[in-house]
């Protein structure tokens, strides 16, 4: 029988099988719905894009509704409305939490008290998918990571669409299917495709990815990231799609 819960630590690993190598991370309070559960581990699927896998049992608690997600790049939980008092727990961007009572410049959580700059209501989203982007610059390059401690190409493009309201799978192979086909001259907002890779254009001439090349996420040219790809044996690309 599954079970709705939700993820109480701030990343865990989703793992092809337990104690098996992560697939991508989900995010402090982001739900899971449990499908099976095997000794230290549970089966099931991610709330927010249906990605399936193994979650650690102790990552999990019962599912509580939401009000606010964290809007900063990272943040954290403290023991209380203090900036000086004890951190409790780190919070990255996307993370969900519950809040229960305002204290000035704080809001009060079940896991601490998290500066209200560092909070927006839930439904309330960035405009611009590429300004989202942007805010990862410089955050190392992570396989399967999903945070500004760690990120990996597809986790960006989700990261991206999923705080402007956009629905986004988790990898890029299903993300090159759900993106719809474009053609015509460069432009801001297009995804490009490799085989395990893909990058965001910022322009007409640049474009953000996480990349194993430079391990980080950074800007590139457009042209020049194709050739690079291209010469490295990683390529062709393969698609190029439209955000929606």
């Amino acid at each position: 029988m599954s079970a709705q819960s939700q993820i109480i630590r701030s990343l865990s690993d989703l793992c092809c099988k337990p104690q098996g190598p992560r697939d991508r991370q989900l995010l402090f309070g982001d739900g899971f719905t449990i499908l099976e559960r095997a000794d230290d581990w549970c089966f099931g699927q991610a709330t927010k894009d249906g990605y399936q896998g193994y979650i650690k049992t102790a990552d999990l608690a019962p599912y509580t509704p939401e009000t606010h997600w964290v809007s900063a790049l990272s943040s954290h939980a403290y023991a209380a409305p203090n900036l000086k008092s004890p951190d409790q727990i780190p919070m990255p961007f996307g993370a969900q939490v519950t809040v229960n009572a305002e204290h000035g410049d704080f809001f009060q959580t079940p896991t601490g008290f998290i500066p209200r700059q560092h909070l927006r209501a839930t439904g309330n989203f960035f405009d611009c998918p590429l300004e989202v982007a942007k805010m990862f610059l410089g955050s190392p390059y992570l396989w399967g990571g999903n945070s500004a401690a760690g990120i990996d190409c597809s986790g960006l493009v989700q990261a991206a669409c999923h705080a402007t309201g956009r629905a986004c799978p988790g990898d890029s192979s299903p993300q090159q299917e759900f993106f719809p086909v474009t053609e015509g001259d460069w432009a801001p907002g297009q995804l490009l495709f490799w085989p395990g890779h893909v990058a965001l254009t910022l322009s007409a001439t640049q474009l953000i990815h996480a990349n194993a090349h430079a391990m980080t996420v950074g800007i590139e040219t457009i042209d020049v990231t194709i050739a690079r790809i291209d010469a490295a044996g990683d390529g062709p690309m393969l698609q190029r799609s439209q955000l929606t």
